[in-house]
């Protein structure tokens, strides 16, 4: 079976989360941010495995949204360790953007979804 789109970039992502955070551990020595991005971050691409195998189609949205609240959540916490200084603005906009896709591929999923059960 061949993992979805949403699902290979919710990884990539993933990938990517856990990097910045040991990066911001071992040479920013910045410990509790850097646990909620680590947190959040790693979340999307967890919960659209899961939802692969959702029992519903209810199940799958339920699954979707939280995946978009995550997403969504980690783009604060970006935004809050880059005003805060403990990412540059080259760091911060090296990420940001795929954070800002993966939140568009979730709500495109979520309205997707909706929309199909309220048919």
């Amino acid at each position: 079976m061949r993992d979805s789109l949403i699902q290979i970039k919710t990884y990539a992502f993933a990938i990517r989360i856990v990097k910045l955070y040991k990066f911001l551990c071992e040479t920013r020595r910045e410990f509790v941010l850097s646990k909620q991005l680590l947190r959040s971050g790693t979340a999307p691409g967890a919960l659209s495995y899961e939802a692969e195998h959702a029992q519903s189609k209810a199940d799958f949205l339920n699954k979707m949204n939280i995946a978009l609240k995550e997403a969504n959540e980690t783009k604060f916490w970006l935004l809050l360790l880059k005003d805060s200084h403990y990412l540059t603005e080259e760091e911060f906009s090296s990420i940001i953007p795929d954070c800002s896709e993966i939140i568009q591929m979730l709500v495109s999923t979520v309205k997707t979804i909706k929309s199909s059960l309220n048919r």
